[in-house]
């Protein structure tokens, strides 16, 4: 796909061999096998004209369609590129692969060919139909996302709109995407290649928790609370990805709304899995109550400063904090006393709910945070009822309260 830039056009695609996705007839593997050696050598143009070979034995092949297309464009045949690249997008269409048929759609753009009628056909396709309601993403069990919500979420115009605001970025070996602490304001859909995830931990070492390959998404945190990134990703091997910025997706939300309904919902239900996955408060729940839980958590961006509990009031829900710090303080007569602050990945809200009594602490965001919420009729519905997890609970409120009772006679 796109290279970096005017120097990498002539570069071999690296990668390609092992890349190559095999045709159904033996002919035609054999023609791409050999194509693929050639683009790997630097011999473009007779690693075309494989292609092309290939493509008249089996002209289904989407994977042959892109390799047509970006070798065109190595070659600097824009126009020819521009065609190539509209006829991968309608064969990866037909092949349902979503991501991969807006990305060369976006690339026919990029070169001033797009046909009109391509991305319609993708719309057609892969948009919802006209009043079809939105799907309701709730938690999945084996942890994949049924794919790309923020544009399969949405009706066929909205689709052309977002589609046209889309950029499509490629990366080679150790190019590194987003860094971990730098401003972020996009997310990004890896459609072809692998990269890993890495964040920062004791000693400033890096450490690596997660790989990523074809239709993983990362960065939606960034896009939508405005904050730094969480982690760096860094690619492994030649990568295309597809990059939603926050810019573009504002300018087509004003004329479609649907829009941003679909990347909230779409970044809820990731923040939602991640923890319904993840913290040891839910990893045991079983799936069905997992689901049901993930339908009731609301997702809220607090600005600094806000109080989200006040002593002494009934509690209302329980939090989770998924980014920023909160102050925790205890107002006492004649003095205000401040609890140790509470950091990503802590709750709040619990010993109010569980004991049924007033807030033993003020809560106020000490910086912007993300929370998800959990209202107080649901939290009793799906977490009392739970022995272990209110067992949990139970036993994290009450180090909390010693905490608390601590604090007060330093």
């Amino acid at each position: 796909m796109t290279p970096a830039g005017p120097s990498e056009r002539m570069r071999a695609p690296r990668g390609w061999v092992t890349e190559a996705r095999m045709a159904d007839s033996p002919h035609a593997r054999s023609l791409k096998a050999q194509a693929a050696t050639l683009a790997a050598e630097g011999k473009l143009e007779a690693a075309l004209a494989g292609y092309r070979d290939a493509l008249r034995a089996e002209p289904e092949d989407a994977e042959i369609h892109q390799r047509v297309a970006e070798l065109l464009e190595w070659l600097e045949r824009t126009p020819e590129a521009a065609r190539a690249y509209d006829d991968a997008a309608l064969a990866w269409t037909r092949a349902g692969s979503l991501l991969r048929a807006v990305a060369a759609a976006v690339l026919s753009r990029g070169l001033r060919g797009s046909r009109a009628q391509t991305v319609r056909t993708l719309a057609e396709r892969f948009a919802l139909p006209p009043g079809a309601l939105a799907p309701t993403f709730a938690w999945v069990p084996d942890g994949k996302d049924a794919g790309v919500p923020v544009l399969s979420g949405v009706g066929r115009e909205a689709f052309v709109a977002l589609v046209d605001a889309l950029e499509v970025r490629a990366f080679w070996p150790g190019q590194r995407v987003v860094e971990e602490g730098q401003p972020g304001d996009s997310m990004f859909a890896l459609v072809e290649g692998r990269a890993e995830v890495a964040r920062r931990v004791e000693g400033n070492a890096r450490q690596v928790v997660a790989t990523l390959g074809p239709g993983d998404f990362f960065g939606e945190v960034a896009l939508v609370s405005e904050g730094p990134r969480l982690a760096s990703v860094e690619v492994r091997e030649r990568s295309v990805l597809l990059e939603f910025k926050r810019q573009s997706l504002a300018r087509v939300s004003a004329a479609h709304p649907e829009v941003e309904a679909a990347v909230q919902a779409f970044y809820q239900r990731r923040l939602v899995d991640n923890l319904l996955r993840t913290s040891p408060l839910f990893t045991n729940l079983p799936p069905a109550l997992k689901q049901a839980m993930s339908r009731e958590f609301d997702l809220r961006v607090i600005p600094a400063g806000q109080v989200l509990l006040t002593q002494g009031q009934p509690g209302d829900a329980f939090y989770l904090l998924l980014r920023g710090q909160v102050q925790l303080s205890l107002e006492q007569p004649g003095r205000i006393v401040l609890l140790p602050e509470l950091r990503e990945g802590d709750v709040f809200g619990e010993i109010s709910l569980l004991l049924d009594k007033p807030v033993s602490a003020t809560v106020r965001t000490k910086t912007a945070c993300v929370v998800l919420r959990l209202e107080r009729a649901a939290f009793e519905r799906h977490v009392v009822s739970q022995p272990g997890l209110k067992g949990q609970l139970m036993r994290m409120g009450t180090e909390r309260l010693q905490q608390t009772a601590k604090a007060l006679f330093v």
